[in-house]
């Protein structure tokens, strides 16, 4: 049995960091992300309608990597799936200011079952981030190229 939401919510996602000031650069000067509570140790930010969480910590992980389509993927990463032009949008900025891809933007699985378009980079302590979209929503879950919906 498959568990189905009736109505998408914010995500919550917690994440180590190196530096709380040079992460608040990233996150709300880089990304545009707003900022919620925050104290000496923490800050939320408002990634695209949900809460990303910054933890200072005194060490941080190192990450391994999975070869998919060509290109080699940080294992542990989060993001989120934008509407296309959303998804250019945000590739264009990122460009504009100069920000370092671990994958730079491009189509994925071209006319392949899972076609996206991605970008993966990585926030000031190295976690990594993919921004993703798809031409149609449908196609998030798709396994068959014919019945994107299935």
């Amino acid at each position: 049995m498959s568990v189905q939401p009736i109505s998408v919510r914010p995500f919550h996602v917690a994440f180590p960091v190196r530096d709380l000031a040079e992460t608040r650069y990233f996150y709300e000067t880089i990304l545009g992300c707003s900022i919620g509570r925050t104290s000496d140790r923490w800050i939320d930010f408002n990634l695209f309608g949900h809460q990303v969480t910054a933890h200072l910590c005194d060490s941080m992980p190192s990450v391994p990597t999975n070869l998919v389509d060509g290109q080699q993927v940080p294992v542990q990463h989060w993001g989120v799936i934008l509407a296309m032009a959303d998804w250019q949008t945000l590739a264009d900025s990122l460009q504009e200011k100069g920000v370092a891809f671990v994958i730079k933007p491009y189509i994925r699985f071209k006319g392949e079952v899972g076609e996206q378009a991605t970008l993966f980079l990585l926030d000031p302590s190295g976690n990594a981030l993919e921004f993703k979209a798809f031409q149609q929503d449908k196609a998030i879950f798709a396994t068959d190229l014919d019945n994107p919906g299935s």
